[in-house]
């Protein structure tokens, strides 16, 4: 069994192995096409969170009318989606601060959608940054979501943020009164965590306030419009999100062997923010998401041939989790130019 433990016994042999912040396969783009591709935009970002912004307020309110009625169910369904899944890819697009030009703009819907997906926005930025510096390295990468021998319960349970709501929870305890866990203190400065624990804080207030309201009035109804909705709206996103690494290779220094890319329609595209094309982003994390499907065109022919949709990827992952319950040398392997 391995130990995923970050700063933990594997991330020696990640160091011994010269896999720690190491040089990474990079296809062949022209300089000034990257150039182009790089460039940042506040009207295409404003416009798909606005039409984001939208849609979550529209159906927030459908849901707000319709409770008590069996119209709820469907207005509730396409909120929570809204609210615990779309909110996932607006996190990571501002996290990464190349969603707008505007590093405030950057900063505020990243913001918003952490306390959206439940997520500390401090300590997640620097576990994304290690995640990117050390893909899928064990012993060093925190975001490792789909470890090799964890039962496919762990996924199904994933589906409604069980293990990340009872993860993070701990977390946030804990950095309230200034007790970082060792996996946090590994890949998070120590200058950087008095900004965990004022977050943390605010976190536990703003909750702590929810359930207060939800006493007050005599109902569940603000928690399933605030809080909730990252509990029973996240299965699309572990939907997305199992198709970026689960059952590929882990210590290598090729993303092209431990990431992968999904052709998707336009509307989970949108849903998405073309986070779809994953190995691409792993490659050149700083080229915008409404750039990505041309970076793709560009570095096709020197990457493996893409997933047909979702189902197809996950029609080779689900049996391969399953495989590596026995055998964790199992992966599946690709085909390179």
């Amino acid at each position: 069994m391995r130990d995923y433990t970050v700063g933990g016994p594997e991330a020696r042999n990640a160091e011994v192995n010269n896999l720690v912040e190491a040089d990474w396969y990079k296809p062949h783009v022209d300089r000034e096409m990257m150039k182009t591709l790089m460039a940042r935009s506040n009207g295409i970002a404003a416009r798909d969170t606005v039409i984001w912004l939208v849609l979550l307020v529209g159906s927030g309110v459908l849901a707000y009318m319709s409770w008590g009625s069996w119209w709820a169910i469907p207005a509730f369904a396409l909120y929570g989606v809204m609210y615990g899944s779309a909110s996932d890819a607006r996190w990571h697009e501002c996290g990464h601060r190349t969603a707008f030009r505007s590093r405030r703009a950057n900063d505020v819907i990243y913001h918003v959608a952490a306390f959206m997906d439940f997520r500390e926005p401090i300590s997640w930025r620097w576990s994304h940054a290690r995640h990117h510096s050390d893909t899928i390295i064990v012993g060093r990468d925190p975001e490792i979501a789909f470890q090799r021998g964890a039962p496919l319960l762990n996924t199904f349970l994933e589906l409604f943020a069980i293990r990340t709501i009872i993860a993070e929870s701990k977390k946030l305890f804990l950095n309230a009164v200034g007790r970082p866990t060792p996996e946090q203190a590994d890949f998070q400065p120590a200058d950087e965590m008095r900004g965990s624990i004022l977050w943390s804080r605010i976190y536990l207030v703003a909750f702590a306030g929810v359930i207060a309201w939800c006493v007050a009035v005599g109902s569940v109804l603000p928690a399933m419009l605030i809080g909730l909705p990252t509990i029973y709206g996240r299965w699309l996103m572990v939907v997305y999100g199992i198709t970026q690494h689960a059952g590929l290779a882990e210590d290598v220094l090729d993303h092209r062997l431990n990431t992968r890319t999904v052709m998707m329609n336009p509307i989970n595209r949108f849903m998405y923010l073309n986070m779809n094309y994953h190995l691409e982003h792993h490659i050149f994390p700083t080229v915008p998401y409404h750039a990505l499907p041309k970076l793709h065109a560009a570095v096709a022919d020197q990457l493996p041939t893409p997933h047909r949709g979702i189902w197809y990827a996950v029609r080779e992952i689900l049996p391969t989790l399953a495989r590596q319950r026995k055998d964790q040398t199992v992966s599946l392997a690709r085909v390179l130019p």
